[in-house]
């Protein structure tokens, strides 16, 4: 079941209180900004679980049966508690009003937007098993498609684009993001794959396939007067090899290990934290 976003749970539970790393000093679960929200009888997100966690939990039920506003936990991680991180959090505590609510929002969708894209090319049984995959990571999903007859069930906040020409969507790409190619034509998937690798910006570029498909789109490469090194950015066959399962949803869970940390990599260097 895909969790609820953000708009949807604050619509269904308008009394809750945010509880959020204010502080995090040495080892802890999570790092700061990192955010929950707790309502009488429903969770969304998390500061890292465990004890910790649990004492947030009971600390904001209080507040939302006594009718408190805000409050502070600074809380050691040590045996005490049950955690061993050996850092210390401090968490803050605000109860939502209609302001904060929707300034939480506005935080969110903001920090969503900066996600680098994903386009998945083909929506068949490995690609909607990807999209899913991918939803619930920071990343921005958006799937292709040109079949008409194909209506894409993919989990909310994931992008569909029908279109005729589905390589000329490549440019929409954001710089650091990923083209993973898997169409229902070889022939289609070598086009979408060539105008990605021309895109030395991009972080990830994937296509499913075999050693004979990585040998079959490389003859054609040549065959098209390319440069053979593209092949070198060329992730072919997707999802590694460690587990030879061909089921979709497989593929999909090794696919999206790999894409995140190709493009959350490209994304740390770009902004000069790697």
């Amino acid at each position: 079941m895909t969790p609820p976003s953000l708009p949807h749970f604050l619509a269904a539970h308008p009394d809750a209180v945010l509880v959020e790393v204010a502080e995090a000093k040495g080892s802890t679960p999570r790092e700061a900004g990192a955010f929950m929200l707790v309502a009488a009888n429903a969770l969304f997100g998390t500061i890292g679980g465990g004890h910790l966690e649990f004492m947030a939990i009971d600390q904001a039920r209080h507040m939302l049966a006594s009718g408190e506003r805000r409050g502070f936990l600074d809380v050691p991680l040590g045996p005490e508690i049950g955690q061993c991180c050996g850092g210390r959090t401090g968490l803050a505590f605000n109860r939502l009003d209609p302001a904060a609510r929707q300034a939480l929002i506005d935080r969110q969708t903001a920090m969503e937007c900066a996600y680098p894209d994903v386009f998945v090319f083909g929506a068949g049984h490995v690609g909607l098993a990807l999209a899913s995959a991918l939803h619930p990571l920071p990343v921005s999903v958006t799937v292709v498609e040109t079949r008409e007859a194909l209506d894409a069930a993919l989990p909310d906040g994931v992008k569909f684009r029908r279109v005729a020409m589905p390589e000329a969507e490549i440019a929409a790409i954001r710089p650091g993001g990923a083209a993973v190619v898997l169409t229902h034509d070889h022939a289609l998937d070598f086009l979408i794959t060539r105008a990605a690798l021309a895109r030395p910006d991009l972080a990830y570029v994937g296509m499913i396939g075999s050693a004979t498909k990585r040998a079959t789109f490389a003859s054609w490469l040549k065959r098209e007067g390319e440069d053979a090194s593209l092949l070198d950015r060329l992730t072919l066959p997707i999802g590694g090899s460690t587990l030879r399962d061909k089921r979709p949803p497989v593929i999909a869970a090794m696919a999206a290990a790999e894409i995140c940390v190709n493009v959350l990599n490209s994304e740390l260097a770009r902004s000069g934290e790697a």
